[in-house]
């Protein structure tokens, strides 16, 4: 038994699919399944029922699934105390949304590091749900998000932030004039949004579709720069959190009415042993900030 082949089995027990879990873990669905084999082979049981599509669990495989999963929560606790007792630091990661990297950073970092410069730090970009779902899984162990999601309950969080969302437009478009816009003024405009695991994009959706809209959405970006060049050509107009306004001179904000609030924060965890330097961070984002605004 090998620690590999029961983390591989508790993503596929997570997905219920090789593929997925193959796909999630960035390895090749022969590796999965050949662990899962040789799991089987080494304990003498079935772990999963296979169908064409879905991977259930059989009896004996639920009892094995939460022995296996207690027993990796107990490794990966226990390797983070061990960093901290042999004084090896290991690096803090932390998900980040690209649009809201540029309200927090880099002058959040540059300022941790200037307090703590012994611990590193490494900042992996995905959307808010995807960074969430990956603190969960124990891949990062920090995420700044929009909490504005369904389960943010079952995490650790902090707010930081409650932001207004308003519609940005370039100086020549014909609603830069506007001082407020409702939904139903936006029903036929062109509209750049932001990737698909946005929970700014399950935001708007969530009222395009109460209002009986369907939005002419003529791209998903990812990268605040892409979005900027689009409202500069006024290809399109586009969502965005206000306090980004500072940061992009030459665009025309026109608030939302009724106003959409978004709460931005860092989650972590919860029951996870929270080594020093994610303390340290913890700690030092709640300060920074407030003294910040």
């Amino acid at each position: 038994m090998k620690i590999i082949q029961l983390e591989y089995f508790c993503a596929v027990c997570c997905y219920h699919s090789i593929t997925q879990a193959a796909q999630k873990l960035y390895v090749t669905q022969p590796a999965i399944s050949n662990a899962i084999r040789e799991l089987e082979k080494e304990f003498s049981i079935n772990l999963f029922m296979r169908s064409k599509n879905h991977m259930i669990l059989t009896k004996e495989g639920e009892i094995f699934y939460k022995k296996v999963s207690g027993l990796l929560d107990s490794i990966n606790q226990t390797s983070s105390e061990l960093y901290d007792l042999g004084k090896q630091i290991a690096p803090i990661r932390i998900g980040i949304p690209p649009l809201l990297s540029t309200i927090f950073f880099p002058d959040m970092l540059i300022a941790f590091h200037k307090a703590y410069p012994s611990i590193p730090v490494e900042l992996f970009e995905y959307g808010s749900i995807r960074a969430a779902n990956l603190v969960s899984e124990d891949a990062l162990d920090l995420a700044l998000v929009n909490m504005n999601f369904y389960g943010i309950d079952k995490l650790n969080y902090h707010q930081m932030l409650s932001d207004q969302i308003v519609f940005c437009v370039s100086s020549e478009h014909h609603l830069s004039k506007e001082k407020e816009l409702s939904m139903e003024m936006l029903n036929k405009e062109p509209l750049i949004m932001y990737n698909t695991d946005s929970v700014l994009n399950t935001t708007l959706y969530s009222r395009f579709e109460g209002l009986g809209i369907k939005p002419n959405i003529i791209m998903h970006a990812s990268q605040l720069y892409t979005i900027q060049n689009f409202i500069n050509s006024n290809l399109g107009g586009a969502f965005l959190y206000s306090s980004l306004m500072k940061s992009l001179p030459g665009l025309v904000a026109v608030p939302i009415k009724p106003i959409i609030k978004q709460e931005i924060g860092l989650v972590w965890k919860k029951g996870k042993y929270v080594n020093d330097s994610v303390d340290k961070y913890i700690s030092f984002t709640k300060k920074f900030y407030f003294e910040s605004i």
